[in-house]
């Protein structure tokens, strides 16, 4: 992941130069499971997520759902697949199919890479901290230990400045401890009602 920008929009999900490698590791796969327009729509979707059109991104959705219809023990085509919904913000089914990826192929790099990158651009970091960890143990490359390396960056700066799902859990509390104290009667009401 090049870029440190962690909001849920077209442009920052997926990074398409990380999911460059998944493309090629699978484009066997896909060559011969799907038609060229979904090597094409994927290229271009890798390139900048804004090039395709939404009658295109569902095209390829579609297409990328029939070739995981065809092989349904393909992690790699089911990767692909939670990509291009989370291009087209469908992020419950990219959610749903990223799951069914890691529980498929635990020990698959792109599928834990890919589900912790969703995991953390959600704000899920407990979750995203530990399936990117799990991505930086499989790593079989350089340039697989540099993009895990990146996520998790990225993920400890989140959980530094504090950003992450249920994080208002933790300041709420502090904020009616800190009103009580400045409320006239606030705590002093207890207190006289501890004493009496």
């Amino acid at each position: 992941m090049s870029q440190t920008n962690t909001d849920l929009t077209p442009e920052t999900i997926p990074q398409e130069n990380d999911i460059l490698l998944l493309a090629q590791s699978s484009s066997a796969l896909i060559s011969s499971k799907a038609s060229e327009r979904v090597g094409v729509s994927l290229s271009r979707m890798f390139r900048d997520p804004y090039q395709l059109e939404k009658d295109e991104r569902t095209t390829l959705i579609q297409d990328l759902r029939g070739c995981v219809e065809l092989c349904p023990g393909s992690v790699q085509l089911r990767v692909l697949l939670g990509m291009a919904l989370c291009v087209d913000l469908q992020i419950q089914d990219a959610m749903e199919v990223l799951r069914e990826a890691v529980q498929l192929a635990p020990d698959n790099f792109a599928a834990r890479l890919k589900f912790g990158e969703l995991l953390m651009r959600l704000r899920i970091i407990d979750q995203a901290e530990e399936h990117t960890r799990e991505a930086s143990r499989l790593a079989s490359n350089n340039i697989q230990v540099e993009l895990a390396r990146t996520q998790a960056a990225t993920i400890r700066t989140m959980q530094r400045n504090g950003i992450m799902r249920g994080s208002l859990k933790s300041v709420l509390p502090r904020w009616s401890d800190w009103k009580a104290k400045l409320t006239p009667g606030g705590r002093g009401r207890a207190a006289l009602k501890l004493n009496a």
